[in-house]
């Protein structure tokens, strides 16, 4: 980061707190004003345990609708300035439009009773929070579920649960809760085409309670419960860890024991494989479960899982097996970072890319979708909200679409082309719309100990070991065992919005490697800002219920998980790909052993190459408008 970014960073989270320290006070003071507040109710589910649940409600004796948050986080607060939760203001806001604001921590969380794994909770938790509220004789027995990354990803998997009450939702980087979906298998974003994802375990390390903390007495009243947490919140605080460091440990089944991190849970997921049977007994939403319920999705261009969250619109627009229900969900995808859409100024940097001014009225929007659909109010939400509203990069502005991609994009290929000598941004890798006419493959070494490293990009929840967003690729791209491949300084802008796709021919000396793409826009003046990024384990190329593993020298196809965005890449600016088999700590490295790898300490060097030819086409399609 250069240093006016760091000064301009701390200068506005400086600004953002002081604001907040001296508001919180007096937004619970306004809140009180005008809402009855329920703190600490112990809500009963069907096995006996109890979840603790913050109830504000409008004072009148109408029957109002219910705006319903769960979270594995601390949202205990008490309006001294102290306890910075958003908490109050999201309550304030819901109350005074006539909703009641419910916030419920997870099972095994803070004050809630039970034992907690993530996404693993029983989906009947969802269900019988559902039942108890709408039975309140305050309720009107409407539900709207909403809130963003662990707030949002339990609600697909319960909402196909089918629950009478539950009447809309409102997901915001949500990926975490998508298992599979269309041939897209992430499972909660713990893997990227059959690579782990590190971010799980930085924020394993941060989140997750130990099982010895100190646990309220069973039966203890409401008022106990009150007084308790006035002083004593249960918010574990783990010592602080150098992940740019800790990413390296091997084996990655031992990370967290490394730093001294709590285990269990992620001892069970990092041995599971991308089809283990236990990814579809837990929270996660697969596509063959059907969800009826109305969806008003968020997504970020900036975030982790923004290919599997337009997976899932799109799946429920055109292959829900209601078919009625397909016409009720909408989309928002904004130029941010995970979970960061009102954060957008009249100048939004993400990274160290301004995408201008991405400002949305969320609030008018979110809360039309809600009057529609708890309050059976007759607006005009279907009529003024586009089906799809996109922030295009570049030319810095929102647009609309009937569907995603727009309708009007066209796929075109650029075929992979070089001298044999694509190394580096200095090399003779080119995209051209022509095939090369004979295979002169880019070869390169990649050591697992040395992997290229992770600048910026789609990421989320990984300490101080990456920042994400938009940061100049340049340094990356001075490295031999990174493949450069770009089109020449565009004669006219040109749009890419939807999916691309790509298509590599590849072979090695090893059994086992990865295969990682990144797409990026060159400016005039060479600096180079990453758009986003997947990876293809080799060993998964035809599934990933069965590894087949490489011969020596044997050309393979491999197609990789799709990349998404909306940019638009200005006259005299180069659509740009990086190839290699690393971008760590982003993926986990493979070792080339073709073992099992997170057991392993020691890795081999893989001799790894990229063909292209009218016989071996690698290419990418874009997606252009």
């Amino acid at each position: 980061m250069k240093p006016s970014h760091f000064v301009n960073f701390v200068l506005a989270c400086l600004v953002s707190w002081v604001a907040y320290s001296q508001t919180d006070e007096a937004i619970f003071k306004k809140l009180d004003e005008i809402a009855i507040i329920d703190q600490k109710v112990m809500m009963p589910m069907r096995d006996g345990i109890r979840l603790a649940t913050d109830i504000y409600r409008p004072k009148t004796t109408e029957k109002v609708p219910i705006i319903f948050s769960r979270t594995p986080y601390n949202f205990n607060s008490w309006g001294d300035g102290k306890r910075r939760t958003r908490t109050a203001e999201r309550a304030y806001e819901a109350v005074k439009r006539g909703y009641a604001y419910v916030v419920q921590n997870e099972r095994g969380r803070f004050f809630s009773e039970g034992e907690w794994d993530i996404l693993g909770m029983p989906l009947t938790d969802g269900y019988d929070a559902f039942s108890w509220m709408k039975d309140q004789p305050w309720s009107n027995g409407k539900i709207g579920t909403y809130g963003c990354s662990s707030t949002a990803e339990w609600q697909m998997a319960v909402a196909a649960l089918d629950h009478p009450s539950l009447a809309a939702m409102v997901p915001q980087g949500f990926g975490a809760g998508v298992g599979t979906v269309d041939g897209l298998v992430e499972q909660g974003n713990w893997y990227r085409g059959g690579a782990e994802q590190l971010l799980f375990f930085s924020w394993l390390y941060g989140v997750e309670h130990d099982k010895y903390k100190p646990r309220i007495p069973s039966g203890a009243s409401q008022e106990d419960l009150i007084r308790i947490s006035r002083f004593y919140d249960l918010a574990p605080e783990n010592p602080e860890v150098d992940f740019s460091k800790a990413f390296f440990h091997l084996p990655i089944q031992d990370m967290l024991q490394n730093i001294h991190g709590k285990r269990e849970i992620f001892d069970k997921m990092v041995r599971r494989k991308p089809n283990h049977e236990d990814w579809y007994k837990g929270g996660l939403y697969h596509d063959t479960m059907d969800l009826k319920t109305p969806g008003f999705w968020f997504v970020s261009w900036y975030d982790v899982s923004v290919t599997p969250n337009l997976y899932l619109f799109n799946h429920l627009r055109n292959k829900s097996k209601d078919i009625a229900s397909r016409d009720n969900h909408y989309l928002v995808i904004a130029p941010t970072l995970h979970c960061r859409y009102t954060r957008a100024t009249e100048n939004t940097v993400v990274g160290q890319m301004s995408v201008g001014d991405a400002r949305l009225n969320y609030d008018e929007q979110i809360y039309k979708w809600w009057d529609l659909w708890l309050k059976g109010q007759s607006n005009d939400f279907k009529e003024k909200t586009p089906r799809v509203q996109y922030y295009t990069m570049g030319s810095n502005k929102w647009q609309n679409a009937t569907q995603w991609p727009p309708a009007d994009v066209k796929m075109v290929n650029y075929y992979l082309n070089s001298k044999g000598t694509a190394n580096t941004s200095s090399g003779t890798g080119t995209l051209s719309r022509r095939k090369a006419a004979k295979d002169t493959p880019d070869a390169f070494t990649y050591d697992p100990m040395n992997p290229v490293p992770s600048v910026g990009g789609n990421v989320c929840c990984m300490g101080n070991a990456v920042d994400g967003g938009a940061f100049d690729q340049q340094e990356v791209e001075k490295r031999s065992d990174v493949l450069v491949y770009s089109t020449p300084p565009l004669k006219e802008g040109v749009e890419v919005s939807g999916f691309i796709e790509a298509t590599l021919y590849v072979s090695s000396d090893v059994k086992d490697t990865d295969f990682t793409i990144k797409l990026v826009d060159v400016h005039p003046d060479g600096t180079a800002y990453n758009l986003d990024e997947t990876i293809q384990r080799a060993r998964y190329r035809e599934g990933y219920d069965k590894e087949v593993f490489m011969e020596k020298g044997t050309v393979y196809k491999i197609d990789l998980t799709p990349m998404s965005t909306s940019n638009y890449f200005k006259k005299g600016h180069q659509i740009r790909i990086e190839i290699s088999s690393s971008n760590f700590p982003r993926f986990a490295r493979n070792l080339n052993t073709g073992g099992t790898n997170y057991d392993e300490s020691k890795g081999v060097i893989a001799n790894n190459k990229i063909h292209h030819s009218r016989k071996y086409p690698s290419h990418i399609r874009l997606p252009m408008r």
